[in-house]
Order: structure tokens, then sequence, then C-alpha cells
């Protein structure tokens, strides 16, 4: 498969190559500006020090920013699993989108279309695992908000990209809202570390209460596993759809 892509090549890269085995991870952003031009302008700026490795347009055409064995500077103070600082062992690729601070839209078609044939190509180039194709928000969750709430992970998953989890929407939407005790709270925490999300990790790093920090994380799971209803409280639907990833990734 040729991946054909145009050359925009960012200054904002480590200079030390890594090796194909240490690419683990692809992390989706949004650029969360206003005009895409701005955002590529950004990416390719010394005086920002950010990048990725690709950039999707409106149009669904795919630049290339930094080559996929230089590390580029998109994840930031993150944490995966036993992963921290994923940019070393990652491939970032940054959506052209205002995002939630410029009136946040869903991503086009093309820009969709163009997220699945660039991914594919990835996943099987570097053999990577579905559990490993996460958002910004997954693995800086205190931080960042992007790609939200309208990117369709749902749709990617059924394409092999990404995962999902395999539950009845009817049956979910019973259990919306309904209460969770402490301990039900706390096999929900379980199951979250155990799909990947940073819990006491990040904690320690922060000065955020736990309450705080627990809010924050539940809405992280939320934006990419219940994307219709994102507040932050842990209730039935959400322990279900943790159970159930817990499940398929054990």
């Amino acid at each position: 498969m040729n991946l054909k892509t145009i050359l925009n090549y960012s200054p904002n890269f480590d200079t030390t190559k890594r090796t194909p085995k240490q690419i683990k991870f692809i992390i989706f952003h949004y650029t969360g500006m206003k005009k895409e031009f701005d955002s590529i302008n950004r990416l390719t700026s010394t005086l920002s020090k950010v990048s990725s490795h690709y950039f999707i347009k409106n149009n669904g055409q795919i630049i290339t920013l930094v080559p996929e064995l230089y590390i580029a500077w998109h994840a930031g103070v993150s944490s995966w699993k036993n992963y921290k600082f994923l940019n070393k062992h990652s491939i970032g690729i940054e959506i052209s989108n205002p995002g939630h601070e410029f009136n946040y839209k869903k991503f086009s078609k093309k820009q969709i279309k163009s997220i699945l044939r660039l991914t594919k190509f990835l996943i099987k180039k570097y053999k990577i695992k579905s559990q490993n194709i996460l958002g910004h928000s997954d693995i800086a969750p205190t931080r960042k908000k992007d790609p939200g709430e309208k990117f369709p992970w749902e749709y990617l998953s059924s394409n092999k990209i990404g995962i999902w989890h395999k539950l009845n929407k009817k049956k979910l939407e019973k259990n919306r809202y309904l209460k969770t005790n402490n301990l039900e709270k706390n096999s929900f925490y379980k199951n979250l570390k155990l799909i990947g999300y940073p819990t006491k990790v990040v904690f320690k790093d922060s000065k955020i209460s736990i309450n705080k920090y627990t809010k924050i994380i539940t809405k992280a799971f939320q934006r990419r596993f219940r994307q219709d209803q994102i507040n932050g409280i842990i209730d039935q639907e959400c322990l279900m759809i943790s159970e159930n990833l817990a499940k398929i990734l054990s």
C-alpha cells in the first residue's frame, strides 16, 4: 500500500532516530485553532516547539510534517499503562478542527476517509495493537480534551482501528444515571487502570485533589466511550462499559 502525502517538514523533532520496534502507539489530536492555515504554521514554526508526524486537512489531504522514525513533539507530559512521555513510542496525527474553544465541529467525511487510510497503513507497517490507538485526552486527561467526543471512535473500531465495547445501546441507556456505590466506583477505577488510563501516576505528579481528578479521568473515559453524555459522574452505564472493555483486554 502506497501512501501519498504532501511534504511540509517541521523543524520540531528529536534528531536521534528511533527503531520501528519502538513505535507502539498512534495518538490522535485536533488542532484546536480557528484557521487551518494557522495550525500548519504553528506546527512548522521553530517558535512553537510542537509538531506531529501527520496533519489531516479539512479537505482530507494528508501532510507529512515529521518522518515516522524521528520523534515528533505532540504528546507532552503523558502516561499510558507503563509508558510515560509517549512521544518516544508514538506517531502523532493532528486533524484540522477548531476544537472545544472555537466552536468544535464534526470531522469531515474526507478527513475520516483519510484517517482510515493513514491509520491502516501505520497499523500494518508497525504492527500496532488496537488498544494502543489513543486520543490525546486518554494519555493527558488533566490537560487535554482532544480529539473529543465528536471523533468517530466507534466507526473506526468497526474498521479495526482502536477498541470499542460490545454492549447493546438500549441496555446501556437504561443504566444511564443509575447510581453506583463506593465499591462499584472503585471497580470502575480499577477497570480504567486495566484499560491503560493514567490513574495514580498522574495524580502523584499533580496538585489536583483526588475527587477532582476522578471527575476529570471519568470525563476522558466518557469522551472516548460514551460520547453523548459527558458529565464526569460514574453511573452504572459507565461501569458496564469499563467492565466490558477490561474483559476484552484481559
